[in-house]
């Protein structure tokens, strides 16, 4: 077998976004992602569909009804592959994933020709439920299922459901351990959400293409309310669109043979995963995530890279904290883009596929200049981490890719776990926190993410009535991170958090 039937190569990579007025005429999910892939079969030349040998799809949460959908998606392409394929859920890092997979299973030979696809239609969705009671879960309800497996009660009493709800609990230890004030903080997070909005406004393909100012990120507004301390709407994944996004991998010999010019090939390079643990309070700490350190790291050492031969860069930007904590990890510096498609705020959030559109982006700036782009995707609670490298410089044939699994070098390096005691009551000292907020903006209580002398975990609530315990969450004028205090029984089985 020639050398270059081994090598993978992305040839084709097609996106779209559908706004109709109308939301009975909005394609569902299963006709984005049909859209996309005939737009990346186009892309490479055309051709392609019909010899598919494996179909991945990304989880969709908009119209349920359809899946499992690669077996009808496959014959509305007319493709016959052999192996069919759909993630078991719902998570962000999905794409890249199912990309690494494809490019590990070209260079072993075991397909020639790969898609994956995504795609998710919750602004159709919610606005044809919001006229036909049941028809479709609200964009809301489906984005709060993202890595949930059982909404326990416990967890539901103080309000740690959904990834809005959890991700500011690192985003606020994060600020501790590093050193920042509140304003500081936030200015950082409103400066990468800035460059987001300027990167989505010179990219054909995002939801919304507005630039916007540090101004417009961090100040209150009717269209920018509070959603989970310290975060603003403007500031949170957009999951209200409707956005589908593949593309199409191939060995080079296949690419070749077809006539795809060189010029247009862009190599999947290699990949490196770890997780985190599933139940967010099982965590080592959340001022850092061992897993998505590592992934990142081994990434690059796989490809041979240092952080300074990277032309661009896709760090999973759910919420601040992921991409702030990402691109301390490589060094990446805050005035440098670290989106090529502006982010899950402004470039739309397609639930679990915006990595694909970000696949889609880094392909098409890659083929236009650069060498090297690094795609990173984080699922569940700051759980999944997947990094993998695209470049346009040839890679030696391999009859396998080094494995991408990084999960024993990230367990080692995570540090103890405390133990977890639900009905906590004593003296401890806060760990990290957040304050969920109601839709007009008003507290809905704190939560508190607590240490007990001895070392336990614990969670606590600051109801919305206690305001000066809310303002002291929230108005930095202290670092709440690390005072002390007392979690006490409150009403109803509640253990109430109060400040020494």
């Amino acid at each position: 077998m020639k050398a270059a039937n081994r090598i993978p190569v992305i040839v084709g990579v097609g996106q779209v976004n559908d706004r109709p007025e109308d939301p009975f005429q909005g394609l569902d999910s299963r006709g984005l992602m049909e859209a996309a892939l005939r737009l990346a079969d186009a892309d490479a030349g055309g051709g392609w569909l019909g010899r598919l040998d494996s179909l991945a799809v990304v989880d969709q949460l908009s119209f349920p009804r359809l899946n499992p959908l690669p077996l009808s998606l496959a014959e509305r392409l007319g493709a016959r592959p052999r192996l069919l394929e759909q993630t078991a859920e719902a998570s962000g890092d999905s794409p890249v994933r199912l990309l690494d997979e494809a490019a590990k299973r070209i260079a072993a030979g075991e397909v020639e020709v790969a898609a994956v696809v995504g795609g998710e239609a919750l602004r159709t969705a919610a606005r044809r439920a919001a006229l036909m009671a049941g028809d479709a879960p609200s964009a809301h309800n489906a984005a709060s299922t993202i890595g949930v497996q059982a909404r326990e009660a416990y967890r539901r009493r103080y309000g740690l459901l959904a990834p809005v709800d959890v991700y500011p609990l690192y985003e606020n230890a994060c600020r501790a351990a590093w050193g920042q004030t509140l304003e500081e903080a936030q200015r950082e997070s409103g400066l990468l959400w800035s460059h987001f909005s300027q990167v989505a406004a010179g990219n054909p393909g995002a939801w919304l293409r507005e630039p916007l100012s540090v101004e417009d990120i961090l100040t209150p507004s009717a269209a920018n309310r509070p959603i989970a301390f310290p975060y603003w709407k403007r500031m949170v994944a957009n999951s209200s669109v409707n956005q589908g996004a593949g593309f199409l991998v191939t060995s080079l010999a296949r690419a070749r043979a077809h006539g795809v010019p060189e010029a247009r090939l862009v190599y999947v390079g290699r990949g490196a995963a770890a997780h985190e643990a599933e139940d967010f309070l099982a965590r080592d700490g959340y001022a850092g995530s061992p897993s998505m350190a590592v992934s990142l790291r081994r990434a690059l050492a796989l490809n041979g890279l240092t952080v300074d031969a990277l032309d661009c860069v896709e760090l999973y930007s759910c919420f601040p904290c992921v991409p702030k904590m990402a691109r301390r990890v490589l060094g990446w510096p805050l005035e440098k883009p670290a989106t090529v498609v502006g982010g899950l705020t402004f470039g739309g959030g397609p639930i679990a596929n915006y990595m694909g559109h970000a696949v889609v982006r880094m392909v098409q700036q890659l083929r236009e200049q650069g060498r090297h782009g690094l795609l990173f995707g984080n699922g569940g609670f700051a759980t999944y981490n997947h990094s993998l490298v695209l470049t346009r410089e040839p890679l030696p044939a391999s009859a396998r890719l080094p494995s991408s699994d990084s999960q024993a070098e990230a367990d080692a390096a995570r540090g103890p776990i405390p133990p977890f005691i639900e009905d906590f009551t004593g003296p401890g000292v806060i760990e990290t926190y957040t304050v969920l907020y109601e839709r007009d903006g008003s507290p809905r209580f704190g939560v508190i993410v607590g240490r007990g002398t001895a070392g336990a975990r614990f969670l606590a609530k600051v109801p919305a009535h206690d305001a000066a315990g809310i303002g002291f969450l929230c108005d930095g004028k202290v670092e709440p991170v690390g005072s002390a205090g007392r979690a006490v029984p409150g009403r109803g089985g509640d253990i109430l958090w109060e400040r020494a």
